[in-house]
């Protein structure tokens, strides 16, 4: 069993590709679609209003941006996400 404790040791990175490996592996289109919703959310309080902005209006630059998306500001912005959605299937 994973704990939250666990979790919190990995790099963002990991946590990434851990959400991503087990939410396709597991045919979790939800997770996928939360991910993509919050990308412009964490865009923006990264400080990358621009590119926020251009995401709302264009869906096919938010899919380009899920591969980004375990990396940098942007992914630090978006580790409580992962986090979460891997204590909550920690058993899985």
């Amino acid at each position: 069993m994973t704990t939250r404790e666990d979790l919190e040791r990995l790099s963002t990175k990991e946590l990434y590709d851990r959400a991503i490996e087990r939410a396709k592996h597991h045919l979790d289109v939800g997770f996928l679609w939360d991910l993509v919703k919050a990308l412009p959310v964490a865009e923006e309080v990264v400080g990358d209003d621009e590119r926020s902005k251009v995401d709302i209006a264009r869906p096919l630059a938010l899919i380009n941006d899920l591969y980004d998306a375990g990396e940098g500001d942007l992914g630090e912005a978006l580790r409580p996400l992962y986090l979460d959605y891997l204590e909550e299937h920690a058993d899985d």
